[in-house]
């Protein structure tokens, strides 16, 4: 029987989404869990993997096209299957097929530009209708409205003179060429600076992240509590660990306090919660998110049920899912269902800083780096391992007291890394 696919909601604020290209197309077999398409989100480029086995039967919705969730997307089915067409939000029947016209501006529209471009020459703007529109595929809009491209000044190869794929690309192509040419040229060196303003377009992503953040620090009471953790017996434990493991598999700081934080609000559920109006929900999985620095913005990559693995795994599939989302290529169950999430700038050379809750969690660990320090123990002066830490909580959830008691229990495991192990 035919199974009609939906646009996923990926995030509990989505309400839309981009199909950026479709992977499989009609008549091609697929397996479940095969990629269908990819799609792009407020937070990502997504892949979406097809949740049934058989042909593809039907593409409902083009390349570039934004879907609401829950929105037919495609349907699959057996090889022959008749199918009914889907019926969207609006009430209207999707037309089971498209117009030889679609067909071929959207063939035009997947067309590869060649390897070797040619330079673009001075571009003729393209013919508009009466009404001013220009004549451009929704994949080609796309791509111009995020590259800041004047579809006006672009001459339109799809049917009609339609602008597609291509030809904005080819537009990119000429202007970083540009770009280059004068950089290498050598009077280039004695040219003036410019300090004009610059008007640089939010993302969606970055759109996401300031409504997020605006959202979570007016409508949650924040509150944050500071500890310094002694690192020596991490740091020893992970040396000794590391000579064991081949480069790519070697354990990071973060991986032993992704495990520790996971133990730890084993004892703290109020922490590992959402506030729901007049209760909370103290969540039966610890699902560690990682927040993860990519371009253009931020995103959270989850670890789920990391109570309940060994160090080696959780570091495992932290790696994989910081490699796809740094990739543009994550995948839905990467970035969902976090039920507390840890920032660490360690990396950096941070010393401390605080972190913004991430709505619906209740908390959030920031993190920095582990450093060889000056310390004073028993009246010695020595030279030990020390990182500072701090927890931001929802004040509606948990008050000082609970959290400062999670932060020494966290203490307990990593200043006693065995207890991680066993």
């Amino acid at each position: 029987m035919a199974e009609t696919i939906n646009m996923p909601k990926l995030g509990f604020d989505m309400a839309e989404g981009t199909l950026v290209r479709w992977v499989k197309q009609v008549g091609e077999n697929i397996n479940k869990g095969d990629v269908l398409a990819e799609i792009e989100t407020d937070k990502a480029t997504v892949e979406v993997e097809s949740p049934a086995s058989g042909v593809v039967l039907q593409l409902i919705v083009n390349q570039g096209d934004v879907v609401p969730v829950n929105a037919p997307i495609a349907v699959v089915g057996a090889a022959g299957e008749k199918v009914d067409a889907p019926v969207i939000e609006s009430g209207k029947t999707l037309a089971p097929g498209v117009s030889a016209g679609e067909k071929e501006e959207r063939a035009a529209d997947e067309k590869p530009l060649p390897i070797q471009p040619t330079p673009a020459s001075a571009p003729s703007t393209v013919s508009t209708p009466s009404d001013g529109a220009i004549k451009a595929s929704p994949l080609a809009k796309k791509i111009a409205r995020d590259n800041n491209i004047d579809l006006a000044q672009l001459q339109g190869t799809g049917p009609g003179g339609r602008v597609v794929r291509r030809d904005v690309e080819s537009a990119l192509i000429s202007s970083r060429t540009s770009k280059v040419s004068s950089l290498q040229s050598p009077t280039a060196s004695f040219a003036a600076i410019s300090h004009d303003d610059e008007i640089v377009q939010l993302t969606k992503l970055r759109q996401a992240i300031a409504r997020r953040m605006t959202e979570s620090k007016i409508s949650v009471p924040h509150f944050y509590v500071s500890h310094e953790y002694k690192m020596d017996a991490v740091m020893a434990m992970r040396k000794q660990v590391n000579e064991y493991l081949p480069d790519n598999r070697k354990l990071s700081v973060n991986d032993f306090i992704i495990k520790a934080v996971s133990l730890a609000l084993r004892e703290f559920p109020n922490l590992n919660a959402t506030f729901a109006g007049d209760k909370v929900i103290r969540h039966g999985a610890v699902n560690v998110g990682v927040a993860v620095a990519v371009t253009g913005g931020l995103l959270t990559v989850v670890n789920k049920s990391t109570d309940q693995l060994p160090l080696r795994q959780i570091s495992a599939d932290v790696k994989q899912k910081v490699a796809r989302a740094r990739d543009g290529k994550v995948k839905p169950d990467d970035i969902e269902g976090s039920t507390f999430s840890i920032s660490n700038l360690g990396m950096y050379d941070v010393e401390n800083f605080i972190a913004i809750v991430n709505p619906p969690e209740a908390a959030i660990l920031a993190v920095g780096s582990a450093r060889e320090v000056p310390v004073v123990e028993s009246g010695e002066l020595k030279v030990g391992w020390r990182m500072k830490a701090t927890v931001s909580v929802d004040h509606r959830v948990s008050d000082g007291a609970e959290a400062a008691q999670f932060m020494q229990s966290l203490a307990k495991y990593l200043e006693t890394p065995a207890l991680m192990l066993v």
